[in-house]
């Protein structure tokens, strides 16, 4: 079975439709710059060109980097403040006349993880991070997701965590892959403290270079993974959840 997911981020948008039995995608997936401002119409345009370049029509499912509940966009830390309180669901779907589910990001990539990635079969606790423009979050108690826990905005040392441990923040202040390792560790261990996981998975591009940062990482008590998915999570989630439509 074929569905489409669209991945909305801070820095892209990107989807492709997906073979849900594998958890694969089925094409190579097209991804456009996030528009700047990344008002709703702009960015809900360009989730209409990602999905018209395949031709497709059927149940979409589209992430977004924020709180979603119902449909509508809660919070906006990456993109404009437009999408506070915005029906995201009912405005996409009649751009596209399709039937639409919106979620959170992270939420998405969790599921398709957990379900065809590096936390299957798994049971506990599962925290998984997506790291990026931001740090997306989705937790699992043996299985079942805890919706829009939005981990990437617990104050870390007097600061928005995502603001110093993100992909963004190393690039932005050029640190070493060890720096930011570090950065990354601190925050790590304030989540573990938190929560006590059995696991966690990190995702987002940057799982396809686990290596240059995960052996600066110790002293976490939780397993540390990179996501089998990658960049591609995201994209499997929101097509699992519009499979449900």
């Amino acid at each position: 079975m074929n569905v489409f997911g669209v991945d909305i981020g801070g820095t892209g948008i990107k989807g492709a439709p997906v073979d849900l039995d594998k958890g694969e995608l089925t094409a190579e997936r097209l991804k456009l710059p996030t528009p700047h401002p990344a008002t709703p119409e702009s960015v809900i345009e360009g989730v209409r060109e990602v999905v018209t370049h395949f031709g497709y029509s059927g149940p979409l499912g589209v992430t977004f980097p924020g709180v979603v509940t119902d449909g509508v966009t809660r919070t906006a830390a990456n993109v404009d403040a437009g999408w506070v309180g915005f029906d995201a669901r009912s405005a996409i779907g009649a751009r596209l006349g399709l039937p639409v589910v919106v979620l959170n990001d992270a939420d998405a990539a969790g599921v398709a993880e957990i379900t065809f990635g590096a936390g299957r079969g798994r049971g506990g606790t599962i925290i998984m991070l997506t790291l990026g423009t931001g740090i997306g979050s989705a937790l699992f108690i043996d299985g079942r997701l805890v919706p829009n826990t939005e981990l990437g905005h617990l104050e870390l040392h007097g600061h928005d965590a995502e603001k110093k441990a993100s992909v963004k923040a190393r690039e932005d202040e050029d640190l070493s892959w060890e720096h930011w390792a570090h950065r990354l560790k601190k925050y790590l261990v304030h989540v573990e403290m938190l929560f006590s996981p059995d696991l966690f998975v990190l995702g987002g591009g940057i799982s396809r270079k686990s290596e240059k940062f995960l052996p600066f990482i110790d002293g976490i008590r939780a397993e540390i993974v990179p996501a089998e998915l990658q960049n591609n999570a995201g994209i499997v989630g929101a097509a699992m959840a519009a499979a449900k439509l």
